[in-house]
């Protein structure tokens, strides 16, 4: 008589059997196989789509049945015919010319992040990062490792484009943010996140304040539409020795994550000082439970944080902790139900 599977053995194949899952979604973004699909004119057969990638046609036929079976793609049998199309979600986030496309983000896990957490073993042994396994990069500072080359520092900056387009507006209405009429985005990147306030308050102007290397992509491959100019600038600067432009509400929007204890405390002390009477500061992360043991994605995302920076994800009593510290006060914490949280603390 035959035997069964039990639990325990199913979920161990799957979690050892995890990383493949990741190289099909990864693999499928890298070749093209979702925006060839989104642009054909009906489904394709897999030797059309090999043929369309310029591919093994073994090779894609085993990528494209892992794709359906991952629900990525559709299978369509009619006339005895094996064809695939787009599903749902290929079409809103997989594709790359989509607006809430998460296409660049996944580029960026595949070539930089996956390859760092090769080496999570050695991360846990010498408690750093790994860019020096990874790519044999210093990482002494942090952000040269990470923006190691223009072509990595503009996937990173399309990477976090593509996340704020689709959860931005989520986070920043998780408090009332319309008394701060004027903000500074600290750290904010390409300034998609300073689009998605102005587009939610529409009475605030926005700066974003990033290096100068940064600031300098910005301008060239994010252009702020000339109807917004008024409402969104850019400012070049280190946030943690040059002088912050004076706002209403500062945001830290997935930074303090990157950065240890005593940097996250200097850090905040400049905001602090900087911050206009009655002012605040949103902090936008990725909240741990109370007790430091869940939610799996925020762990996970925790030990990405040892393999590619100095800091870590943390429990709302340690943002607390973190922001008295620094001088503020009345801190409120809300979950959006979504991978990152809103912290809002008051001067």
């Amino acid at each position: 008589m035959a035997s069964t599977e039990d639990d325990g053995d199913r979920l161990l194949r799957d979690y050892a059997n995890g990383f493949m899952v990741s190289q099909v979604l990864f693999a499928a973004c890298e070749l093209g196989v979702f925006d060839l699909l989104a642009e054909a004119p009906g489904p394709l057969s897999a030797a059309e789509v090999a043929a369309g990638l310029g591919a093994s046609a073994r090779g894609t036929e085993l990528l494209l049945e892992a794709c359906v079976a991952l629900r990525l793609l559709r299978l369509d049998t009619r006339g005895g015919r094996a064809l695939y199309a787009s599903t749902l979600l290929s079409r809103r986030h997989l594709v790359s010319s989509s607006p809430t496309s998460q296409h660049h983000m996944l580029l960026y896990l595949a070539r930089t992040t996956y390859l760092c957490w090769g080496h999570l073993a050695q991360a846990v042994r010498d408690g750093k990062n790994q860019y020096m396994k990874a790519f044999g990069v210093p990482s002494e500072d942090v952000f040269a490792a990470i923006y190691r080359s223009d072509a990595e520092r503009l996937l990173f900056m399309r990477g976090l484009q593509g996340v704020w387009r689709v959860h931005g507006q989520h986070v920043l209405a998780a408090f009332d943010l319309s008394p701060f009429p004027v903000v500074c985005d600290l750290g904010g990147c390409s300034g998609a996140l300073a689009r998605e306030y102005a587009s939610l308050y529409p009475a605030c102007r926005v700066t974003v304040f990033d290096i100068p290397e940064v600031v300098r992509t910005a301008r060239t491959h994010f252009p702020v539409p000339e109807e917004e100019k008024e409402r969104i600038s850019f400012h070049e600067g280190d946030f943690f020795t040059d002088p912050l432009p004076e706002a209403d509400l500062y945001v830290l929007a997935r930074v303090l994550h990157d950065w240890s204890h005593e940097k996250c405390v200097q850090l905040l002390a400049r905001v602090q000082q900087a911050c206009r009477p009655g002012g605040a500061l949103l902090v936008i992360e990725s909240l741990l439970d109370a007790d430091g043991r869940g939610p799996l994605t925020t762990q996970l995302y925790s030990l990405n944080m040892l393999v590619q920076t100095e800091g870590q994800e943390r429990t709302p009593g340690q943002y607390r902790e973190l922001l008295a510290a620094a001088g503020f006060t009345d801190v409120e914490c809300r979950r959006t139900g979504r991978p990152y949280d809103a912290v809002l603390a008051r001067k």
